[in-house]
């Protein structure tokens, strides 16, 4: 029997009042259920907040380094279930064991980077105007914040809101996506064990037509973190920020790479290829156009199909190079992209198909995809597609590629492969993008650096990670002493 995962507020595990679960299923093998979870309705999310809310000053009192001890224990509850969370993480969302325990990894390092952070938040003092006097400023936290996360970095981003909120002196109400909610259920379990006190975490399961809304409009909340698409993120900052709440969303990204003629083209491949078909091409900062110069483009073409065609697909648990789509609808979607970019004329080189046959049956299985001749107007160089397709572009300078890389409305992270260091430097200060690369892949971010986007790619308020992130969780306070 499927084990039932009950939502954590106030510090006790209850069950829904609605009384209703939902399953969620392994997209390797839709016929297990890994767990069923809590169907929530707003008197939930209510109550998780009031919790939250009830248990905010003595959190907020409590010093710095006493709540940086709870995080770092946590850290180390995670590490020694490593394993088990990179399991787990499998099951539900589809990636391979690889991919899984490297989102496990960074999820610990996470909490340990801003266990030691929590000693640190503290204030600047400045020089005063005149004598017998002190100015100084202090970081205080905001109260009460929403976290709301997505399903395909379903431990990862949970504890980059998480850790920073809490270090900060923030209490929580954090809402996961509903595909993949069991390794943040694992994750609310490490924190309880750990010493947390009651209500300082809260953890709530549903759909957000149902939950949504008190969790960006309640007065209680004091501020909303969101990250998934663009649509609904555009909508949790017009909620959030009618009551006047402090707000950070990060979105969706159509991400280039720029190929140059000085480019090892076996080096360039393999950072596209790598970029595009990680983690199934369901990453915000999957590479999903390479931006190609005339003169390489052809090669580059022919190695790149090289490359998806070689690419081993299965379930996850046996550490394929590539695990399925998380859901039946992000499979139908990348089908669906697949057919308007044949109808718009691009030129299939591979993939696109539904693999189907054996195990493949029972899974949501899709064949890496690469598209050439893809104009910069047609519709898959412009949308998101969440899947494993790239969409390969000629130009003919390094001017052009820059105007195409920047062509389209998102904006979160670009890279770009060459030899030249002129090239590499102008990259850098024309591309529109929150995150910047030479000669590495799109995807994979550094924890102790800020991480958000330009355009449609982010609200652009606040970024995530490192100090930044501890930025969005606070508000600096300006003291005038006069002794």
């Amino acid at each position: 029997m499927s084990t039932v995962h009950r939502n954590y507020v106030d510090g006790e595990w209850i069950e829904s009042r609605s009384g209703d679960t939902f399953q969620v299923r392994n997209p390797a093998n839709t016929g297990e259920v890994v767990g069923k979870f809590q169907a929530s309705t707003g008197a939930d999310a209510h109550a998780a907040i009031q919790a939250a809310v009830a248990a905010q000053e003595e959190w907020a009192t409590t010093p710095g380094p006493s709540r940086g001890a709870i995080l770092k224990e946590t850290a180390q509850l995670l590490e020694s279930r490593k394993d088990e969370l990179t399991e787990t993480l499998t099951r539900e969302e589809g990636k391979t064991l690889t991919e899984a325990g490297g989102e496990v990894q960074r999820a610990i390092d996470i909490f340990g980077y801003y266990a030691e952070k929590a000693r640190d938040l503290g204030g600047a003092v400045k020089s005063p105007s005149g004598t017998d006097k002190q100015l100084h400023t202090k970081r205080e936290p905001l109260g009460t914040v929403s976290l709301i996360t997505p399903w395909n970095y379903p431990i990862a981003i949970p504890a980059w809101k998480l850790a920073p909120a809490l270090a900060a002196g923030n209490t929580t109400v954090l809402k996961p996506a509903s595909a993949a909610p069991t390794v943040t259920w694992k994750l609310i379990e490490a924190l309880e064990e750990a010493g947390l006190p009651d209500g300082v975490v809260n953890y709530v399961t549903g759909s957000g037509s149902e939950i949504g809304a008190p969790l960006t409009e309640h007065e209680g909340i004091d501020a909303v973190s969101f990250t998934g698409s663009t649509a609904v993120g555009m909508s949790v900052a017009q909620a959030a920020t009618d009551g006047l709440k402090r707000v950070q969303c990060e979105m969706g990204g159509k991400n280039p790479t720029v190929v140059m003629p000085s480019a090892d083209i076996d080096k360039a491949v393999d950072i596209v290829g790598a970029g595009a078909f990680g983690v199934t091409g369901q990453a915000c900062t999957a590479c999903s156009r390479a931006i190609v110069h005339e003169e390489v483009y052809d090669d580059f073409v022919a190695g790149i199909t090289e490359y998806a065609e070689a690419i081993e697909i299965g379930p996850g648990l046996e550490d394929t190079d590539m695990g399925p789509h998380v859901t039946s609808s992000e499979l139908e979607s990348t089908l669906e992209y697949v057919d308007v970019a044949i109808d718009d004329g691009a030129t299939l080189e591979t993939g696109g198909e539904r693999l189907t046959g054996g195990e493949y049956d029972d899974g949501y299985y899709v064949e890496p995809t690469v598209f050439s001749g893809v104009t910069s107007d047609m519709t898959i160089a412009q949308e998101e597609v969440f899947g494993p397709v790239l969409a390969v572009l000629r130009v003919g300078s390094f001017e052009e590629g820059i105007d195409v890389a920047n062509d389209v409305e998102y904006g979160l992270s670009a890279s770009i492969v060459t030899q030249d260091l002129t090239e590499a430097n102008r990259f850098a200060e024309r591309i529109e993008s929150g995150v910047a690369k030479v000669n590495e892949k799109t995807t994979g971010l550094e924890l102790h650096v800020p991480f958000g986007g330009y355009k449609q790619s982010s609200t652009d308020t606040y970024r995530e990670q490192g100090d930044a992130g501890l930025d969005f969780f606070t508000s600096t306070k300006t003291v005038y002493m006069n002794y």
